[in-house]
């Protein structure tokens, strides 16, 4: 019993440090702002993540392209991380640093938006495809834990879950996403 009670509370540590932290709040609002602005401009929004963040994409992508509360149009939102046939022929082929770089050289267009999930900051493929989408001119959006590993000095803007601790970050990003998703449902399709 105490293992369960000792995640939960801190995972309500995690996401009361968010609550009270407002330039994250303000960060969160931005990133969504960002994201209303790119899709009523005819841009694209991708993600990629390895892993569990991996799933967190396709996770908050999915809410994006699909629905979230509203039924309406779907948006231009697509997870890098779904194709495993080009994932895995890319990784054997040349190397796994290049699976997501790969795809945002054929699919990302300046002022389309890559958000990178790493909960270290970290992860060389991520590392790799932030600086692809700089050098194609996307708007780079980072979710991570505390530190911001890598990321933080690679990524436009910089979401920093304030804690360690890798589920209770995943966690916290899977509540921003739900945040952003919301926010940009809401703007684009909610009542006027």
């Amino acid at each position: 019993m105490s293992i369960i009670i000792q995640a939960i509370k801190n995972t309500i540590e995690a996401k009361k440090k968010i609550l009270g932290d407002r330039e994250t709040l303000q960060l969160i609002e931005r990133v969504a702002e960002k994201m209303i602005d790119a899709l009523r401009n005819d841009k694209k929004v991708l993600f990629c993540g390895n892993g569990g963040s991996a799933a967190d994409a396709q996770h908050i992508a999915g809410e994006l392209s699909g629905k979230f509360y509203l039924d309406r149009e779907p948006l231009y939102v697509e997870p890098l991380n779904i194709n495993t046939s080009f994932m895995t022929a890319v990784a054997n082929d040349l190397s796994y640093e290049e699976v997501f770089s790969r795809l945002i050289k054929a699919n990302g267009r300046p002022g389309d938006i890559l958000v990178a999930i790493s909960t270290s900051g970290n992860s060389a493929n991520i590392i790799k495809a932030i600086e692809t989408a700089n050098n194609l001119k996307l708007i780079t959006v980072g979710f991570t834990g505390e530190s911001g590993g890598k990321m933080k000095d690679l990524c436009r803007y910089l979401i920093k879950v304030p804690s360690t601790d890798t589920p209770r970050i995943q966690e916290s990003h899977i509540l921003i996403g739900h945040i952003i998703c919301e926010i940009v449902e809401k703007e684009i399709f909610g009542p006027k």
